[in-house]
């Protein structure tokens, strides 16, 4: 499966909610829309994430795809940037690392030229919004349905630096 496909799922959910969001007239169900989309959101990156290194190290060996797909299975959300780079990155080799980098911040730079937002808080602000919401029930009450819509967009972004990066 592509790792693109994992997106879909969030997708669809927020076509769906679309629809339905701007006829909410409770600010409080629609800040709990925000919260069900950040973790619809970072659910699917993960998803997509896995899928990328799972890929990658099975071109490279068998055994490898094996070992790897068994290491994601128990990351549990562990997708912040930092993460990726030091602690899967890393084990398949600096020049991976240095390709990743390389990439972020050249997307960096070309999305915020056109589109004026930072990829890379994008990223964060969801899985932090997800987090908070899914771990300590926190209802966010700063934050737009847009905009957790918009830092959805922006991060896949991410996803596909790394998938980018992660190529032989």
């Amino acid at each position: 499966m592509a790792y693109s496909d994992h997106f879909l799922h969030a997708d669809d959910i927020i076509t769906h909610l679309n629809g339905i969001v701007p006829t909410i007239a409770d600010p409080l169900l629609t800040a709990k829309y925000v919260g069900f989309v950040s973790v619809a959101a970072v659910t699917v990156y993960e998803l997509a994430l896995k899928e990328i290194f799972i890929e990658f190290a099975l071109k490279k060996h068998k055994v490898l795809g094996h070992f790897t797909k068994s290491y994601f299975n128990r990351i549990n959300g562990r997708i912040k940037l930092k993460v990726i780079k030091e602690d899967y990155i890393s084990r398949f080799g600096n020049k991976y690392d240095v390709k990743f980098q390389k990439n972020i911040e050249k997307k960096c730079r070309d999305y915020f030229l056109l589109n004026h937002r930072d990829i890379r808080n994008s990223y964060a602000n969801l899985i932090t919004w997800r987090n908070d919401f899914a771990h300590e029930g926190k209802i966010n009450s700063t934050t737009t349905y847009n905009e957790v819509v918009q830092a959805y967009e922006d991060g896949k972004e991410v996803i596909h630096c790394l998938a980018e990066s992660m190529t032989r």
